[in-house]
């Protein structure tokens, strides 16, 4: 094994808690965020529940000092208020010209937000316009890189849910190949109707607890969150003397070429991802003690990923859960707020519940972590897989 690229910050808002502290505590005592929609109003609100962040828009603008009446996007500033965290935890000055520092974020919903509460008001109202511009995925990013006063490289990944986990091997493979020596690395995104909407036609939202890996499985809990890690270069955190939180060590991604809105039976994407993670990290499967699953709750999901867990660590399938049913399915974010749970896996020796498991799946008997357990952990794997056959596999180590 090779160390990988040296993660020195990290930085989550999420629906179980605010900061890195607040989510670990909510981890180690089984409290999850899933509650009915509250920040807006919806004809799914007594049907559905949600990983919602209870804060407003203008507490978040609060939170952020930022004047009231401001374009920024929700998810671009749940995005800043956790990049933020990230920087400072890091203890970084991306303002400095001594390193090439560099932001890849993710996102699916982009200002959906904004967008929607004023799109039929668009055509008679010219004043309305620059919300409306608020909608491109890549505003939301540049918002979060003119809060945090980052003048250089600025990318926004969007690979429905596996985009963070490709802005974490964006972020990777700009510093290995010499471009930047530092990367701000996650992802956002923020409820909307949109989502709701559109997860709801597909008919795979649950109207209670979601439960991954479970036979009675209904569908998943859509959340909001955001989540970023900061990567440096051997150089940096040699020179500085910086602390390192962890190490990526690997990461895969393959593309499922099986369906739109849909996983192969086999998990014939996740398999893939995972053996080319192995291979980046110079590692075999057993020696991974936790998995990070995807674990969506919905039936297609559960399923194809038990296979491709299967297809990869055989009868051994090491520790596995899925946190959504804490946090519920954040999209675009849902990689990087595992990402920090990974790493807190490894700094606490920790391997977390999957949350209202009760049945095992008659398609094979692999069942989940199903206790807050402490034991030694050295490499966590975490998966993440988004429509469009979008499948990636991080792999983190101990610093």
């Amino acid at each position: 094994m090779q160390n990988g690229i040296a993660i020195t910050g990290m930085g989550i808002v999420s629906a179980i808690g605010l900061s890195v502290a607040d989510n670990l505590n909510s981890l180690r005592n089984a409290q999850k965020g899933i509650t009915q929609v509250d920040n807006f109003e919806t004809s799914l609100r007594d049907r559905v529940r949600v990983g919602e962040i209870k804060l407003s828009n203008e507490q978040l603008s609060e939170k952020l000092h930022l004047p009231i009446d401001n374009s920024m996007t929700r998810t671009g500033m749940l995005g800043a208020l956790a990049a933020q965290q990230a920087v400072a935890n890091a203890q970084i000055d991306v303002t400095s010209q001594n390193y090439r520092t560099g932001l890849v974020s993710s996102t699916s919903v982009g200002g959906m937000d904004i967008t929607e509460k004023y799109f039929y008001a668009y055509e008679n109202r010219p004043e309305l316009h620059r919300y409306i511009a608020s909608h491109d995925a890549g505003v939301s990013s540049q918002h979060i890189a003119d809060h945090l006063g980052l003048k250089g490289f600025v990318t926004t990944i969007s690979t429905a849910c596996s985009s963070a986990a490709n802005a974490i091997m964006l972020g990777a493979q700009l510093i290995k190949s010499g471009r930047l020596d530092r990367v701000i690395v996650g992802g956002t995104d923020a409820l909307s109707k949109f989502t709701l909407n559109g997860f709801n036609t597909l008919m795979i939202l649950s109207d209670t607890y979601c439960k991954p890996f479970d036979q009675n499985r209904k569908g998943l809990n859509l959340g909001e969150a955001a989540a970023y890690l900061i990567l440096e270069s051997d150089e940096i955190v040699r020179k500085e003397n910086k602390k390192v939180l962890a190490y990526l060590s690997g990461y895969g991604n393959a593309n499922d070429a099986f369906h739109q809105t849909a996983s192969s039976e086999n998990g014939e994407g996740a398999y893939l991802a995972m053996q080319k993670a192995f291979k980046i990290a110079r590692l075999s499967p057993q020696d991974i003690d936790y998995i990070n699953a995807h674990g969506t709750a919905t039936p297609n999901n559960d399923l194809s990923e038990g296979r491709a867990l299967i297809r990869v660590f055989g009868e051994r399938v090491p520790a596995f859960s899925s946190t959504k049913a804490y946090t519920g399915h954040t999209l675009a974010a849902a990689a990087g707020i595992e990402a920090v749970y990974s790493i807190l896996a490894l700094q606490n020796d920790l391997l977390f519940p999957n949350l209202n498991f009760e049945t095992p799946m008659e398609e094979f008997q692999l069942l989940p972590q199903m206790r807050l357990l402490h034991q030694s952990v050295n490499h966590v794997l975490s998966n993440s897989f988004g429509f469009g056959g979008n499948c990636s596999t991080l792999i983190f180590s101990k610093a």
